[in-house]
């Protein structure tokens, strides 16, 4: 009697890109179960972002793309998030004009389309739908370290660790089913690190599936399940960390160069 296997939460499989005569990526497959943590590295110029890129199909590339068994390869940029499939980016992007708690806000109705007619002949119904959104885009702001006195604030004027941790609260808003993470710990220390690692431990043990570029190697190796090498466009070695950090031709081809 054969058990059934859950196809992964994500998975991308033999992505190439190709920017004119420059290759990008060659063949370049992973995935990420819900629950784990995948964690991509490489040198600066190796193809990761343009993994992230191709995996989000905002660049055109060959190969596949399956969400949770869905093939997502011919879908849209902009329906992805609403299937589940999220992402960060290096530059923080939010809506400027827009209060936190309003971009948070926003991002929670974008999943739940509000009907026209009910917002003309149930205005009554529609308010107190709008402010049971507020009080749940409140909450997820603060359980992702984006403090209540400052959800009034514009996103601009938070410090640059809360906007991190905003950025990823939009990401992780409810529907999100795998978490692309390009960068998160870029410009952190102290305190904002450690909150952004309990923040990503919490994240993978309520199941969600998250994908992480970091150059912060301590970072990546004490929370991700899995890693994947790349350099020059090009897997070249994936395993757990302690395998990963063993491994002579990421030492050469990566750790060498870090410094």
């Amino acid at each position: 009697m054969s058990s059934r296997t859950e196809p992964p939460a994500f998975a991308a499989e033999r992505l190439s890109v190709r920017f004119g005569g420059f290759q990008a990526l060659r063949e370049v497959s992973w995935s990420v179960e819900a629950g784990r943590i995948l964690g991509i590295i490489g040198p600066n110029g190796a193809g990761k972002s343009t993994c992230f890129l191709a995996a989000t199909n905002m660049v055109t590339h060959t190969g596949r793309l399956m969400l949770a068994g869905r093939d997502v390869t011919a879908t849209p940029p902009h329906l992805l998030p609403r299937l589940g499939l999220r992402r960060t980016f290096q530059q923080n992007a939010f809506f400027g004009g827009m209060s936190v708690l309003q971009n948070m806000a926003a991002a929670l109705v974008e999943h739940r389309p509000i009907s026209l007619a009910g917002a003309v002949f149930l205005p009554g119904r529609e308010w107190r739908r709008r402010r049971a959104i507020e009080a749940e885009a409140g909450a997820h702001l603060e359980r992702y370290h984006v403090p209540r006195d400052w959800h009034h604030h514009l996103p601009g004027e938070l410090s640059y660790g809360t906007q991190r941790m905003l950025s990823i609260a939009l990401a992780a808003a409810p529907g999100a089913r795998v978490v692309l993470l390009d960068e998160p710990a870029a410009g952190l220390g102290g305190p904002d690190m450690l909150a952004l690692r309990d923040l990503l431990m919490r994240m993978r043990d309520e199941g969600l599936a998250i994908v992480l570029i970091e150059h912060h190697m301590d970072l990546v190796m004490s929370l991700a399940d899995e890693v994947v090498v790349i350099d020059l466009g090009q897997v070249i070695a994936r395993g757990t960390p302690g395998e990963v950090q063993a491994d002579g031709r990421v030492l050469e081809a990566y750790l060498g160069k870090a410094a």
